[in-house]
């Protein structure tokens, strides 16, 4: 199994930036150590600061997968979710 790279794009209202933060800082080290996470961090636009990305990378799909459909994710992208002005758009990629 090849390990892959996970970017998600997510625009906020702006009115959420900072409990997005502090929503993601709160859960970072949780999200980090599901089993076959290997890194993950979370980027704000330069341009847009509504605008972040969350990049993970898993030591393969299955592992990715485990995580989304878990309980924790469920209960955490239910408290995110709302705060989105546009859906999510996630991709997931291995090296070529």
């Amino acid at each position: 199994m090849q390990p892959l790279t996970r970017v998600v794009k997510l625009t906020l209202m702006p009115q959420h930036i900072e409990t997005f933060r502090q929503i993601f800082q709160e859960h970072k080290q949780h999200i980090a150590a599901f089993e076959g996470c290997l890194e993950l961090n979370a980027y704000q636009d330069n341009q847009e600061p509504h605008v972040f990305f969350t990049i993970s990378r898993w030591s393969h799909s299955q592992a990715l997968d485990n995580y989304r459909y878990s309980e924790f994710f469920k209960l955490l992208w239910s408290r995110v979710k709302p705060m989105f002005a546009a859906k999510a758009v996630a991709h997931s990629m291995t090296v070529v």
